[in-house]
């Protein structure tokens, strides 16, 4: 008959005293004090480990920390893991692994792991644009937080800061990319739900802003102002070049000799470079020709951009070149870049210029096959037309010599 344990009572473990050697007192089933010279006292819990057959000894902690009635619940649950074949120190190590690695997973380093995929399928300048942003705005706040522990209420808090300077469009793109990375945190195991999905509602929604332009009949104002303006070559080019060639400032800036074909009158701009990762040829009016030939008398060395940046040529100028020249020639709130293009799809729509042909001129996609195949095939001879039009307009606004009535006379049917 095996021999009965008489537990401990609360009295023998507060009691006990330490030895020259360091001696276990039994409580039964597997659970002993371990008292040390040094006077330290530990709970241990002697059991067979499943499958090996070996026997092994797992830590319940420190008595007073932990008590004689917390050590025989901690035997209990060791007990119940070995009913099912599971070794308590395996187990516990598993969850330990386990909640470093939600502590470690921060929501910063998931974002690098998400950006990494993210930035594969998006133009690099937008992707620099993602990643300052949450630089600046998301992981302050919130970059030391475990994933797991991250929830809707600690989010918002974050972006209110953003909210109250007025930046709701930046909260809302904040928003979708915490989202984008919660469910990255889903997909890879790291937590079973999204607590973020809804954090959009607790702000304000962004009121659509359209572009500041100008009126087609302000145009020869505008060019009056512009030719008044103390403005460097290369900035006075790109101006007119980009307002010639209804481009975006990303398309126009960042403009490169190997894509135009002088000989046929084009530039390709090749899909890399476009909003919608499509190549887009536009045709180049004489003005616009005669634009390039100024600027290829002022080219700087070693460089393959049409507008080199001044202070190093082997960079395009800055992207927000033309958005600050028009602030300081008196246009702020008035006319950005962008607006160049409103300002020509306006006038050309009042013209009777075929809308698609305008369209086409503005590289906005469209989405039936058919016609896209139509535009680029039928729509480059009309769009000539179109540009060349466009750019004597622009010509005549800015020396009041304007005649609409000759200009378009023979070009109502395109």
């Amino acid at each position: 008959m095996a021999r009965r344990t008489t537990p401990l009572t609360n009295t023998e473990v507060k009691q006990a005293k330490p030895k020259e050697k360091e001696y276990n007192l039994a409580d039964g089933d597997g659970l002993q004090l371990r008292v040390k010279p040094s006077g330290s006292k530990l709970w241990l819990f002697n059991y067979t480990r499943p499958f090996i057959k070996k026997r092994a000894n797992i830590s319940f902690g420190s008595y007073p920390a932990v008590s004689l009635a917390n050590a025989r619940e901690k035997r209990k649950e060791a007990h119940e893991l070995l009913a099912q074949d599971i070794d308590p120190k395996e187990h516990r190590l598993e969850i330990h692994n386990q909640q470093k690695g939600l502590l470690e997973n921060t929501l910063k380093f998931v974002a690098v792991d998400w950006f990494d995929i993210k930035k594969s399928s998006i133009k690099p300048d937008y992707a620099k644009d993602i990643w300052r942003s949450l630089e600046i705005h998301v992981f302050p706040p919130l970059g030391k937080y475990p994933i797991s522990k991250l929830t809707a209420p600690i989010a918002i808090d974050a972006l209110k800061k953003v909210a109250a300077a007025g930046n709701l469009e930046t909260v809302r793109r904040l928003a979708q990319r915490l989202n984008e990375i919660m469910t990255f945190s889903v997909n890879t195991g790291l937590v079973h739900a999204n607590p973020l999905s809804g954090i959009n509602a607790a702000f304000e929604k962004p009121k659509r802003k359209h572009m500041a332009t100008i009126k087609p009949d302000e145009l020869p104002e505008f060019m009056q102002t512009l030719n008044a303006a103390n403005l460097v070559v290369v900035t006075r080019a790109l101006i007119e070049f980009q307002l010639h060639t209804m481009t975006r400032s990303n398309e126009s800036a960042k403009a490169c000799w190997n894509e135009f074909d002088l000989e046929n009158g084009l530039w390709v701009i090749p899909g890399s470079r476009m909003k919608m990762g499509r190549e887009h040829i536009i045709p180049l009016s004489p003005q616009v020709q005669n634009i390039l030939k100024v600027l290829e008398q002022h080219r700087r060395p070693y460089t393959d951009f049409v507008f080199p940046s001044r202070n190093n040529p082997k960079k395009h100028v800055n992207t927000e070149t033309v958005n600050k020249t028009l602030r300081r020639i008196g246009y702020q709130d008035r006319l950005v870049a962008h607006g160049f293009r409103a300002l020509a799809s306006t006038t050309l729509n009042e013209q009777e210029f075929n809308p698609d042909v305008i369209e086409a001129a503005l590289a906005h996609v469209d989405k039936n096959e058919v016609r896209k195949a139509y535009n680029r095939a039928e729509y480059l001879e009309k769009r000539k037309v179109m540009m060349c039009w466009w750019s004597n307009h622009i010509e005549e606004s800015s020396t009041g010599n304007m005649s609409v009535i000759s200009n378009i006379k023979h070009l109502k049917a395109i």
